[in-house]
């Protein structure tokens, strides 16, 4: 990169270079994410700046990004934060980048709880947290729910709690360990229950995007020989609880809605809905207990 370039001529010379790496992904799109991010500058400011040159003391920082990404690692970890339902979250590479679908299921429980609005102290609890996405999200738009998270990576909670602080929710009860077991252990009394366990089958991990496959932690996507294993064990060890949650929401892969959604009816508990995705993929299985719902 020549020093005397402008910040469109840096922007330009990226995003041709990254064309040719054949990325996959929309370049432009990345450059401009990472030069908002190496020069601290929104859309709308970096445009009046295409002209300036590019600072000196961040070329340095700009060309590794570049480098990083043309080895195909994603953009969100690069400038380690993806935006969750408005809120900005910081993701390394010990956590799953969250994905505009789970916001879906966000919603439709946070909708859901405006049905009882004479209940008003929900406990929620969120099994496999990893970024804290799902519980922060939670507890933000709710400071008046008791929400717990929970996951097996003591380096995943340390990025959730992060997350947390960053956006001032301190209600949130942390815990480590192995799906429902650490909530079984303190017979804690659950209202909602939400999930975004792994779920792609162990053979259909190897044909995931490069760039998933490299850089996203695989002990959050292989979900077992078909993918439904973290809920077959949800689903059992509801039953090991003081009660069984009033709501339960589990984001899916495809083709698994109709076999998660039998596991929660097969408890005699549950009412259960179905969503589809942006992309009109059956993704969300709801299960409503048969008390609450009357």
């Amino acid at each position: 990169m020549n020093r005397n370039m402008t910040i469109f001529e840096a922007y330009q010379e990226a995003s041709s270079f990254l064309t040719q790496k054949e990325i996959g992904q929309d370049v432009k799109n990345v450059c401009l994410i990472m030069l908002q991010h190496v020069l601290s500058v929104d859309h709308s400011t970096l445009l009046l700046r295409w002209h300036d040159p590019f600072p000196a003391q961040q070329l340095a920082q700009w060309q590794q990004m570049v480098q990083r990404k043309a080895k195909g690692e994603p953009v969100q970890y690069i400038v380690g934060e993806q935006h969750f339902y408005g809120l900005p979250f910081h993701v390394t590479q010990d956590v799953l980048i969250p994905r505009p679908e789970t916001e879906l299921l966000v919603e439709h429980i946070l909708q859901m709880s405006e049905l009882q609005p004479s209940h008003k102290k929900w406990c929620a609890v969120d099994i496999g947290t990893g970024s804290g996405a799902i519980a922060v999200t939670l507890a933000y738009e709710r400071p008046n729910w008791n929400v717990c998270a929970s996951d097996l990576s003591s380096s995943a909670l340390q990025i959730a709690q992060r997350n947390a602080k960053h956006h001032n929710v301190n209600h949130i009860a942390w815990a480590e360990g192995d799906l429902l077991q650490p909530w079984i252990e303190k017979k804690q009394h659950i209202d909602i229950l939400i999930s975004n366990p792994p779920y792609i089958p162990t053979e259909d991990v190897k044909q995931l995007q490069v760039e998933v496959v490299m850089h996203e932690p695989g002990s959050a996507l292989d979900g077992g020989e078909d993918g439904l294993d973290f809920y077959r064990t949800l689903v059992k060890q509801l039953e090991q609880l003081p009660t069984y949650p009033n709501v339960i929401g589990f984001e899916v892969g495809i083709g698994q809605a109709d076999d998660v959604a039998e596991l929660l009816r097969s408890t005699g508990t549950y009412e259960v809905e179905i969503i589809k995705d942006y992309n009109e993929i059956e993704r969300h299985v709801i299960g409503l207990s048969t008390s609450w719902v009357s």
